[in-house]
């Protein structure tokens, strides 16, 4: 039986590749709307962070994932992501 190879992304907090699965996507669709994408198909352009509050709390001090998706994210975007951080 051939192994299934296994889609890793780079979390904007930590900088750490993981498996796709483990981690929130915040996805800036081609019209330019932001949105938290847990099933990780929704398209346009992506940015990666690991559940995990401290990973949040680094990539909003350093802007990272502003830089990633090419945009400004506003606090509403960030306080949702820490919700469903807390929730998992």
């Amino acid at each position: 039986m051939k192994t299934r190879k296994i889609p890793m992304r780079m979390c904007n907090g930590c900088m750490e590749m993981k498996p796709k699965k483990e981690l929130i996507r915040i996805v800036k669709s081609p019209e330019g709307e932001l949105s938290i994408d847990l099933t990780g198909k929704k398209p346009g352009r992506g940015a990666y962070i690991c559940k995990n509050v401290e990973c949040l709390d680094k990539a909003i001090k350093t802007k990272r994932i502003n830089k990633n998706l090419e945009t400004s994210v506003d606090e509403e975007i960030y306080k949702r992501l820490k919700e469903e951080i807390i929730n998992e």
